[in-house]
């Protein structure tokens, strides 16, 4: 019975660490997605914004790719859950929930990490929509003839800010959504950074773990940092050009 149970749990284990693999990929080219749009002829009247035929096709449909296999890994972690709480004989080893734990928190990165990138790419593409239409809008006006040119500029001129002053709302959401997944993370960093502490009194080696960790959350912040200001700059230049 315990050799059955036993083999159970190393099925579990197997199908997460799979499924996991999976994700990781599938959420490695859904990142890349966000800069494969083709922006060559976007505002041509001609061609699709966004390469809607091939792009956002592609976008839906890894989208509903990866939401599949983080509802299955979900499921697998919760069937972990409960194989943990079926062992009535003895108290669930300290490995065990060590590996449950593990597992949960692999599933919570992926599972805020895919809505961030669904978050950027999404705004991306509205991006593009905006200012494709502002684009065909000017050329619409210098092809345009008659009385009611001068109309029409302020018109469109109107309807240009209001899409810029949308513009700067999204991103404004885009970036205030990135600070609260950023606290979030600070957070559970800040517990896994009590633990580890703990360890390093008592195994030196980690030590050196954890200098790496500092510095690589110094620098991801950095970067973070100067591409939210760039992106302000580069909307502020496109607004008041």
């Amino acid at each position: 019975m315990m050799a059955e149970m036993g083999n159970l749990w190393e099925d579990y284990r197997k199908q997460a660490r799979q499924l996991e693999n999976e994700i990781d990929l599938k959420l490695i080219s859904f990142s890349k997605l966000g800069t494969n749009f083709s922006f060559s002829d976007t505002y041509s009247d001609k061609s699709p914004l966004l390469n809607k035929n091939g792009s956002e096709h592609m976008f839906e449909t890894m989208e509903m790719e990866i939401e599949q296999l983080l509802a299955k890994l979900t499921e697998v972690n919760d069937h972990m859950a409960e194989y943990t709480q079926s062992i009535s004989s003895a108290s669930p080893s300290a490995a065990l929930l060590h590996t449950l734990k593990r597992h949960r928190d692999i599933l919570q990165d992926y599972s805020q990490e895919f809505q961030k990138t669904k978050a950027n790419i999404t705004a991306i593409r509205e991006r593009e929509d905006l200012l494709g239409s502002v684009h065909r809008d000017i050329n619409a006006y210098k092809n345009s003839s008659g009385l009611n040119r001068r109309t029409d500029l302020y018109l469109k001129e109107h309807e240009h800010i209001r899409n810029s002053e949308r513009l700067v709302d999204d991103q404004i959401s885009v970036a205030i959504a990135t600070k609260e997944s950023l606290d979030f993370q600070k957070k559970t960093l800040s517990g896994i950074t009590q633990t580890i502490n703990s360890l390093a009194n008592r195994f030196p080696m980690i030590n050196s773990l954890m200098q790496r960790i500092h510095i690589r959350k110094r620098r991801d912040s950095i970067i973070l940092a100067s591409v939210i200001a760039t992106c302000i700059i580069v909307l502020l230049l496109y607004m008041f050009h």
